[in-house]
């Protein structure tokens, strides 16, 4: 047992530095003899033992974040996940989903492993990715990670986030033009909106077009149309498909006169989009 007193005041400075309940600080200097960053170790693996007794725990609320890079050549979404939605819109959990989102633009890793391992600034203290959500279940008592990490790169690439950040889009335009930021974003309400699978029918993955002709066919039979239609028909509904489905071939949502290919050469002659990811909460 600590011989040190500890003081209201020390208690507050490690409260300000860490962002830990009174109580807690407390005790963390208690069993430290009042060594502040012995304390704030102490903290910190005080959290990682509440992060590892929540494992069990659902965590499908949380916040989307799309960013773009200051030359808007590249685009980053991640999804920061925790329990209850009351956390997911508290202004601090936002702003540490945004604090990682920079982090994304700025230090470009290529994978959700290589995220978690980016150091970060946190209360006074430069911790990973990873560590910091430990750090943070600690702190709220919810269990708390990044599940989701997502990027683009092209000519322009245009951030979208929708729905009190619940879902997010990056769409990677073959051109940066005017009028691109305004089409950009368009495409990425339209993509928001209507989920395609792919930009055109050459990016659709195979097992997607065997499945579609699959059920078409059965629906086919079904109807008790010849089998020797059955063939034709299935090729005009996979086409339907396309259409539906797929980016650039969907009517545009806000001039249905229109497809997306359509609406952006009406842009710029030629302009269309070259990459694209959405992210949508919990999904």
């Amino acid at each position: 047992m600590s011989t040190v007193q500890i003081s209201a005041s020390d208690v507050n400075k490690l409260r300000q530095q860490t962002g830990a309940g009174m109580m807690d600080c407390k005790k963390a200097l208690t069993e430290t003899n009042g060594d502040f960053e012995a304390a704030i170790d102490f903290l910190r693996k005080k959290g990682a033992k509440v992060a590892a007794s929540r494992q069990d725990r659902e965590s499908n609320e949380g916040v989307v974040i799309s960013r773009t890079s200051a030359d808007f050549k590249r685009g980053v979404i991640i999804e920061l996940n925790c329990e209850t939605d009351f956390v997911a819109k508290n202004a601090d959990f936002i702003a540490f989903a945004n604090a990682i989102a920079n982090e994304a633009v700025e230090q470009n890793p290529k994978s959700l492993e290589e995220l978690n391992n980016l150091t970060i600034d946190i209360e006074n203290s430069r911790l990973t990715i990873a560590e910091a959500c430990i750090d943070k279940t600690g702190k709220i008592g919810e269990k708390i990670g990044v599940s989701k990490f997502e990027i683009i790169e092209g000519e322009k690439v245009v951030a979208y986030i929708h729905g009190n950040y619940r879902l997010g889009v990056l769409v990677g335009l073959s051109k940066n033009v005017a009028g691109a930021d305004e089409a950009g974003k368009d495409v990425a309400m339209q993509i928001a909106a209507m989920n395609p699978v792919a930009i055109d029918k050459d990016g659709v993955d195979a097992s997607i077009i065997e499945r579609e002709l699959e059920i078409a066919k059965d629906q086919i039979r079904a109807e008790g149309k010849p089998e020797e239609m059955v063939e034709k028909i299935a090729a005009g509904k996979l086409n339907k498909f396309y259409k539906d489905s797929t980016l650039l071939n969907q009517e545009f949502v806000k001039d249905s006169s229109k497809n997306v290919s359509q609406f952006l050469d009406t842009v710029e002659k030629g302009l269309t989009v070259t990459a694209f990811k959405r992210v949508a909460l919990g999904a």
